[in-house]
C-alpha cells in the first residue's frame, strides 16, 4: 500500500562495513575497468600515465568520493533527499543525478548482454575467422545511426531476462538483495578475473606486451590531455557525483568508521584497473606475435572493439582459447552486473523516498519503465550509434556537470564543507585535514571545468564520430536536455512523505558554518 503521510519508515541498512565495502567495490569496478583504461594507459604515455592517473586518484577520486559519502551519511537520503536538506533549490541537483543515473541504467544493461551472450559465444568460437563482422552484421545487426527499430532477438530476449533478474534483486532490498549479490558475484569476480591474467601472463609475447603497456613516455607528460585523460578516467570509473556511492553510503549505520572505507574502495577500484592492464597488455603482446607485428601496429585496444572484436580474435588464436574467452566473458559480465544495481538504486530510493514507494513497487514502476525504454532502444538495429552517443554526452557532459555543480553547492551555496568535514572525522578513525576542503572547494572544479570545456569544444566544432549533426543533436543534447527537465520536473513534485526533518547526529561544538 502506498503510505502518502506520516514519518518515513526505518532506514535499510547494510548488515555491517564489510557488506558496504563489497557492494561499494562491486560499483566502482565496471566494463569501464576492463575495457577502457587499457586503451587510455597506452594512448596517453603508457608507465608514464600512472603519475597524472595517481594524481588524478589523490586529488579529484577520493575527495569527491569522499565528498559523496559525507552527503549521504550526514544526511540519510537519496540524492533528491540529500541535496533537499541542504536547502529547498538545491533539490534539482539530486534529480539531475537521478536522471543520469536512469539514463545509464538503460544503457548499461545491453552492454552486459553482449557479454552474457559471448559467454556462449567463446564456447564454439561463434564468430568464426571474422569477430567483426560477426559483432556487427551477425549478433548486432547494426544499421549505423538512424532511427529503424527492427529489434534483434538474440538481444531483446535475454536482455528482458537480465532486467526481470536485476529488479527482482532491487526488491528484495539492501541487505537480501545488493548487498548478498555482491557477497556472491564480487568473490567470483576476483577469481575468475585473476585466473584470466595469471593464464594471460604465459601466453608467448605476453612480456612485448607488458612491455608496451609499461614503458614510459615521458613526453606525454607534457601534454595537457594526457591530463584531461587522467581526470577523466579516475572520474568515471569510481562511480561518483551521480548519486551512487551517496546513496550506497546512506545505508550505513550511523557509528560507522567512513573515510577509510573510502580509501579501500579508492585503491581497490585502482588496483583492478592495473591488474586489468597487465591482463590485457600480456593477451595483445601474444596477438601481436602471433601476427608479427608490435603491439603498437594493433588496433582497437579500448572499449567496445578490444572486448568484443580483439579478444575474440585472440581466443580464436590460442591454446585453450574458449576457456579463456569464458573466463573473460563472465568477469566482464559479472563486473557489469555490479555496477548495474548500483545505477539502479539511485533511481529506485530517490523514488521510494518521494512518492512513499515500497521497494517492490519502485522496482515495478521504474525499473520497469527503464527496462522499456531501454528494449526499445538498445535491443534494435540503431541500438550500438544510439548506444554510443547517449553514454558520450551523458558522461562527459552530464556527469562532469553534476560533479562541479555539486563542488560549488557545497562549498558556496549550503556552506556545508565545515560541517561535512567535521563529520567525517568524527565517525572516522582516519583524520580528514584542510586539504579535503581546498580540493573539493577549489581544485577538482576546477580541474573538471578543463575537462568539460574540452569536452564541450569537441562536441559543438565537429560531430561525434562522424554522425550526422542530426542525429547527434536529437540523441545527444536531446539526452542532455531530458535529464534537465526531469529534474526541475520532479523537484516541483510536492513530497509524499516529511523530507525537511530528520535525525542527525550531534556535530562537535563549533562544527556547523
Amino acid at each position: 500500500m502506498r503510505q502518502t503521510s506520516g514519518a518515513a519508515p526505518a532506514r535499510e541498512q547494510w548488515t555491517g562495513q564489510y557488506g558496504f565495502i563489497l557492494a561499494a567495490i562491486g560499483s566502482a569496478v565496471g566494463l569501464g575497468n576492463i575495457w577502457r583504461f587499457p586503451g587510455v594507459a597506452y594512448d596517453n604515455g603508457g608507465g608514464a600515465f600512472l603519475i597524472p592517473y595517481l594524481v588524478a586518484l589523490l586529488t579529484a577520486g577520493i575527495p569527491i568520493l569522499l565528498l559523496d559519502y559525507s552527503l549521504g551519511h550526514r544526511f540519510r537520503g537519496s540524492a533528491p533527499t540529500v541535496f533537499r536538506r541542504l536547502g529547498r533549490p538545491y533539490e534539482p541537483l539530486g534529480w539531475f543525478q537521478v536522471a543520469i543515473s536512469f539514463v545509464i541504467a538503460t544503457y548499461y544493461t545491453v552492454i552486459v548482454v553482449w557479454a552474457i551472450r559471448y559467454v556462449g559465444f567463446s564456447v564454439d568460437l561463434a564468430w568464426g575467422d571474422s569477430p567483426g563482422t560477426f559483432l556487427m552484421e551477425d549478433f548486432l545487426q547494426n544499421s549505423g545511426p538512424g532511427y529503424r527499430f527492427d529489434f534483434v532477438g538474440g538481444i531483446f530476449w535475454p536482455m528482458l531476462i537480465l532486467w526481470i533478474a536485476v529488479l527482482v534483486i532491487l526488491a528484495l532490498g539492501v541487505q537480501r538483495g545488493l548487498e548478498r549479490a555482491n557477497k556472491i558475484f564480487m568473490p567470483m569476480l576476483a577469481v575468475t578475473f585473476l585466473a584470466l591474467v595469471v593464464r594471460a601472463l604465459f601466453l608467448d609475447g605476453a612480456g612485448e606486451g607488458l612491455t608496451a603497456f609499461f614503458t614510459p613516455n615521458w613526453d606525454a607528460l607534457l601534454d595537457g590531455n594526457v591530463w584531461i585523460a587522467a581526470y577523466s578516467q579516475i572520474f568515471f570509473s569510481l562511480s561518483i557525483a551521480f548519486g551512487i556511492m551517496l546513496t550506497y553510503s546512506s545505508y550505513l549505520a550511523r557509528r560507522s568508521n567512513v573515510a577509510p572505507t573510502g580509501y579501500v574502495v579508492a585503491f581497490a577500484n585502482s588496483s583492478f584497473e592495473l591488474l586489468a592492464g597487465i591482463g590485457v597488455f600480456a593477451t595483445i603482446g601474444f596477438m601481436a606475435a602471433q601476427q608479427q607485428v608490435a603491439v603498437g601496429e594493433l588496433e582497437g585496444l579500448t572499449g567496445v572493439g578490444l572486448s568484443f572484436v580483439t579478444f575474440p580474435q585472440i581466443v580464436s588464436m590460442m591454446p585453450g582459447g574458449p576457456v579463456f574467452g569464458v573466463l573473460f566473458f563472465i568477469s566482464l559480465s559479472l563486473a557489469g552486473i555490479t555496477s548495474l544495481i548500483s545505477i539502479l538504486q539511485v533511481v529506485s530510493a530517490a523514488f521510494q523516498e518521494k512518492f512513499g514507494l515500497s521497494r517492490v513497487q519502485a522496482s515495478m514502476y521504474i525499473g520497469g519503465l527503464a527496462a522499456v525504454i531501454s528494449l526499445v532502444l538498445y535491443s534494435s538495429t540503431s541500438g550500438l550509434s544510439i548506444l554510443d552517443t547517449v553514454d558520450k554526452y551523458t558522461n562527459e557532459v552530464g556527469v562532469v556537470l553534476s560533479a562541479i555543480v555539486t563542488c560549488v553547492v557545497v562549498t558556496v551555496g549550503a556552506r556545508k564543507l565545515p560541517e561535512l568535514r567535521a563529520h567525517l572525522n568524527r565517525v572516522s578513525t582516519a583524520r580528514i585535514g584542510r586539504w579535503w576542503s581546498v580540493l573539493v572547494g577549489a581544485v577538482v572544479p576546477i580541474a573538471l571545468a578543463v575537462m568539460l570545456v574540452s569536452s564541450l569544444t569537441e562536441l559543438l566544432t565537429e560531430p561525434y564520430e562522424g554522425y550526422p549533426w542530426g542525429f547527434v543533436t536529437l540523441v545527444g543534447w536531446g539526452t542532455i536536455g531530458l535529464i534537465t527537465i526531469g529534474a526541475i520536473v520532479y523537484t516541483l513534485i510536492p513530497w509524499q512523505r516529511p523530507v525537511d526533518d530528520f535525525a542527525a547526529d550531534p556535530l562537535p561544538e563549533g562544527a556547523r558554518s
